[in-house]
Parts: structure tokens; sequence; C-alpha cells
């Protein structure tokens, strides 16, 4: 509630017609957000809604090649009227631009940094450059206490921004998990009058303590306003092809990192790096080490402060849930894996139990790490039938191993070679790309995005279907969305009490989320109905606007989406289009910064063409790209903007 006092009917229309920008008021309207009339003639918000875009076509090839946004926001007020606001996309850079340092210089955008903070050059083009991203990911908008950053006129607010890889060097190579992701504070000055931000400085922050950053993906802001990051597709320290990467991409990380391709330790990637940021506009970063070493792509922190719900980006993966023994602390814990217990399919829900992997603090497991332990020291991996019945059978990555945990070696392995052990303990390793985690906290439930229905969660796909308890009868390669409910009181699988009120009981898929396979590409070449939802990636819930928004990645899509999904009156829109190629990121709903609503939104790899899908946009459509986005080395960091539609309201 804002402590300013509400103002008349007519000053808050005022303010509301004024208003720029995505933004439902100024402080002096948070109360409408926060939905209290105030009483007397005052009108109090009720509800927000988003008309839907049509997809664009090659009518308009320049709208298929930038960010293209033609929905509106129809906002309801309790007298009862209405408001119509036109969004619109600002930008805070594109990748690869100069931008303040907050020093009186400038500093390159997205620019990769090695351990020693020198500017990793990439010296395969006619002239040498700092490499610098094409794929920010994950975003966080919020406030620090005290915060004070010189050239803030308004009110200083904070966005951090990580890079999840660079795609290609100056010759035109891959350089996919290459390079140490770099994670920069931006901080924004905004305008009390109208919300909108503007860059006042961008600080890269220093990742040398945590032995650089793994392949970061998406991201969430933590209850007590940190940054949580990740790193997805942890490497396989066996080398057998079963997890995210193989050893020789750790090498090629390790030589641009550390100028020496040896000195990467596998194990030391794979967790949950955590950012804070200090009143000054920089940050600080730690690693977690004991929120299990998985493909971790976007956590979801509980209102309780302690119990954080990790989906695992990966194929045989699983649904993982933390219990951290302090609130807002996650430098220990205990390690759940979700096995289920009645079949979850497209309309069926199905029933977890949760599997206990193990308690630990992040210090202890690092000091595993630091005394040099490797994979044969935790457990026995074979990739051929040993006949030996102290093994069990699991299936990773659609890769069948046989394994066993060597004496003692228990906790490592539930911490280090968490994928290996979650699957021998029994969990439901089913899952294709399970990947963005969200929360509704009104009705205690979880979302989970399911980028691909397929492999493993297929009947007849796995051996382990029976188990797994995920079958299918057909695969829906355009994925879906997976609702949990949470309650308290639960046990895990051997009994003992779960001390969380935010376990999840059961799943089950949300029917107008599932994407919708074509037989035959219809005629821009999209793979997937264009009306639909596929590949849901990104999620995130808004629970002013009872609204859950969805980033897509997709390889169906010529262009790529976001998406808004009223819970309540179960209507989809399509409320963005991203550069063809490109995979919509960053997505993040603030109910409320200083009294205005953002909805933070990046894309990455704009005109990265995939054949057959792009084959008849790509022509038309790569000079352009090429020419709005460095050619096809820079992308989007930015937020979406509205302005009003209606001079007047509706009565």
């Amino acid at each position: 509630m804002s402590a300013h006092p509400l103002p008349s009917r007519r000053k808050a229309l005022q303010v509301l017609a004024g208003a720029p920008l995505l933004p439902l008021g100024t402080s002096a309207m948070a109360s409408l957000l926060s939905g209290c009339g105030g009483g007397g003639d005052d009108p109090g918000y009720v509800s927000a809604a988003f008309t839907s875009m049509a997809a664009p076509t090659l009518a308009n090839a320049a709208a298929m090649a930038t960010t293209t946004v033609g929905s509106t926001l129809q906002v309801k007020f309790s007298d009862p009227s209405t408001r119509s606001y036109t969004l619109g996309y600002q930008p805070f850079f594109i990748t690869g631009d100069l931008v303040p340092d907050g020093k009186g210089g400038t500093i390159l955008a997205g620019g990769y940094y090695d351990i020693n903070n020198k500017p990793i050059m990439d010296a395969t083009g006619s002239t040498p450059r700092q490499f610098f991203s094409d794929c920010p990911d994950g975003m966080s908008l919020l406030t620090v206490q005290g915060a004070k950053v010189d050239g803030v006129k308004g009110k200083p607010v904070f966005a951090v921004v990580q890079f999840e890889y660079a795609t290609r060097n100056l010759k035109g190579d891959s350089m996919y998990g290459m390079l140490p992701s770099p994670i920069a504070v931006l901080t924004l000055d905004q305008d009390p009058n109208t919300g909108k931000l503007s860059l006042v400085k961008y600080h890269n922050v220093d990742t040398s303590g945590v032995k650089g950053l793994w392949i970061t993906c998406g991201a969430s802001l933590s209850p007590w306003g940190t940054h949580l990051s990740s790193e997805e597709y942890e490497p396989d320290a066996f080398d057998q092809g079963a997890l995210g990467q193989p050893l020789a991409l750790v090498k090629a990380f390790s030589q641009n990192l550390y100028g020496d391709p040896a000195k990467a330790n596998p194990y030391d990637y794979g967790h949950l790096p955590e950012v804070t940021v200090n009143p000054d506009g920089t940050g600080s970063i730690q690693k977690h080490y004991c929120l299990g070493r998985i493909s971790h792509e976007l956590v979801q922190v509980m209102p309780d402060n302690r119990t954080v719900l990790m989906g695992d980006d990966f194929t045989n993966g699983a649904l993982f849930m933390f219990v951290a023994d302090k609130e807002k602390d996650l430098s220990a814990g205990t390690l759940y894996a979700a096995k289920y217990t009645s079949v979850l399919n497209a309309t069926a829900s199905a029933a977890i139990s949760w599997i206990n992997l193990g308690h630990a603090s992040s210090a202890e497991i690092k000091a595993l790490v630091d005394g040099g332990i490797k994979a044969t020291d935790i457990m026995d991996s074979v990739t051929t039938d040993p006949a030996d019945p102290t093994y069990t059978k699991i299936v990773l990555s659609k890769k069948t191993l046989w394994v066993r945990v060597k004496a003692g070696q228990e906790k490592a392995a539930a911490f280090l070679e968490t994928h290996r052990y979650a699957a021998l303990k029994g969990a439901s390793m089913a899952f294709t790309k399970m990947e963005g985690t969200t929360v509704n906290v009104k009705d205690k439930k979880a979302y989970s995005a399911i980028s691909a229905i397929r492999d493993s969660m297929v009947s007849g796909k796995s051996g382990f279907v029976a188990a797994n308890n995920v079958a299918f009868p057909a695969a829906i390669n355009a994925g879906g969305v997976l609702e949990h409910t949470m309650t308290g009181g639960q046990k895990d699988s051997a009994g003992a009490a779960i001390n969380s009120e935010w376990v999840p009981a059961s799943s089950q898929f949300i029917a107008p989320l599932l994407g919708e396979d074509l037989a035959t590409p219809d005629a821009l070449g999209n793979t997937a109905n264009a009306d639909k939802v596929a590949n849901s990636d990104n999620l995130k819930f808004s629970e002013k606007m009872r609204t859950l928004f969805i980033g897509e990645d997709s390889g169906m899509h010529v262009n790529n989406f976001l998406w808004a999904y009223n819970v309540d009156t179960k209507q989809l829109s399509r409320v963005l289009s991203t550069p063809s190629g490109a995979e919509s990121t960053g997505l993040q709903a603030v109910d409320e910064v200083n009294g205005w609503t953002y909805l933070m939104s990046n894309f990455q790899h704009p005109g990265d063409w995939e054949s057959p899908l792009h084959d008849v946009v790509k022509p038309v459509l790569d000079p352009l790209i090429r020419a709005n986005y460095k050619d096809r080395y820079g992308a989007a960091v930015g937020y979406l903007t509205a302005t009003p539609s209606q001079t007047k309201l509706s009565w």
C-alpha cells in the first residue's frame, strides 16, 4: 500500500490518461494496482487483460525482422470504467553497443571477460574485437534500500541481466558454451512522473571468485531481492554423453577463461549462482553447490523464503526441490527429486512422492570439489551391461548406463552427480526439457514449462516409462505447461516429514497451453499452430494481473512469441513477436516498483536460421535482421511500454 494519499478520481484518471508506459500509475497510484479503491469517489483497480495481436507475416516483412508488439492492455476499475493502452517495446541497448560505465567512460554491452577481468578477443576476423553475446537471457528488475548512484535524477532501479552464450565468432564458427557467461548490473533512472527507465550505468560483475559462469540461462528474483542465476547443461564428468556437455567443451571454455584448457573443473559448473546488488550499482556473486548439479534453467523460491522448485532442461530430467535450513539463505538444505506415483499424461493429474536425496551445505560440497574429487571416486558408471546386480540400469539423455555408488560417497553422488543418483534412487527421470518455473501464490500453484513432450515422456520410447509414470500416448513436439498443486504436511518417500508448506503434491497439464503440431508446415513454414504456444520456455506469473506470461524458444514457429494467459478467464493472448529466428528471453513480470508495473523482455540470436523451418522467410528477412542487429551479432535487452489508445474512459 502506498504511503501517499489516494488522489481524487479526477486526478487519478488524469494520471492514467497521461501515463506513457506500461506502469499503471505513479507511486500515488500504487493503491489502485493493489486493488484498493480507498472509498469515496476513488475508483479501484479490478483487473487487467491483454488483447491478442496477429502473428506477423511477409506482407509486413519488417515486422518479422524486429521486436513487434501489437497487443493492447485493457484495465478495468471499480466505478466501472476501462482504459486501453497500446503496447510497444523499449530496449535499453543492443548487445555490442558501447554504454555508460558510470565512471565517465563506456563499456561493451554483453562483453566477455577472462578470469583476470581482461576482455576476451575474437581474432578470427580481419579486425580483432572483443567478444560480445547475442544471447541475453535471464533478467531481474529490483530496488535496493539506500541506493545512490551518480547520474540518477529520479529513483535508482536496477536490472541484473545475464548472457547465456555467443552464437558464433567473426569467422562464423560456433562458440556455444566456449566462453564464460557474463552477468551485469544495470543502473536505471526511473522517472517518477512517467515511469520511464533510462540506462545510467552498466557494471560487469566480477565472476572470478566463483571460477566463471557456465551457460547462464533463465533467472528469477528471490523474495529477498537477489538475482538467482543458472548454469544449465552441466558437463559430464564421466564424458559418457549422458549429461549436458562433453569435456571437450569444458577444455575450450577453460582455454578462454584461464588461458589453460586443463584448469577448469567440470564439478565447478552446473550450480546455482546468486547475485546481490549493492547500493552503488555494483554487484557481488556467490555460487551455491547444494541445490543439485543439474541443468538449472529457471528456479522459483516460494513465499516461505526456503522452498525452491527447480526445472531441469534435460532429456530424461526430473522435477527437483530444495528446502533450505534457514529463510533467505540457500547455503544449506535438503535436496529432493519427484517420483510420480500415478500416470501423468495430457489429461490426467498425477500424484507425487518426493525422494530425499540428501542434506548438505554449499561449503562442504565445494570443499569436495576443491579437494580434487573425481567422478570415479564417487560412482561407477559404465555404458555396457556389466551383468552385475550391484549396478542399477538408468537412462539419461536417451543413453543407457549402469551405475553404482562407491562406499560412503552418497552425499557426493547426490550433489555432484545428481542426475545419475536421482535416477538410481527411482526418481521420475522422464521429462524432456523442463524449463522455466514460476508460482501463483494466491492459488498455491506452480507452473513448469515443458518445451517438448517426446522421447522419454512417450509410452514405448523408454524402458522406464512404467516406473516413471510419465506416459503420453503420442508426442507433442510443441510441448506444454505443467501445473503443480502445492500443500504442506507432506512426507518423503521414506516417511520423513518435509519441512515446507509449499510442496507439489500433484501435477497436471493446462489444456489451453498444450502446443499443436502440424502435419504439414503452413505457408510461412511453421510446423506448429502459430495461434497456440509452442515450446514454452520462460514463465513468469503476475499476481496482480492474474496472468501467466510465457516466452517461447521454438524451432517450430518462424517467429517466437511472448504470450499472456489469464488463469481466471482462460484467455490466451499473443503479446509480442521476436525477430525471426530469435528466442524470447529475459521475461519478468514486476507488479510494482515505486508504483509502476513492468514487463521485462529480451530476445537472443536473431536470424538463427533453421532449415526447413525458415526456408520460406530467410531470403526476405536475413538482410533486414542483419541490418537491425549488427549482422546478427547483436540482440536486445529491454521492456514493454504502453501508450493510451483512448482519449476518454468508457463507462
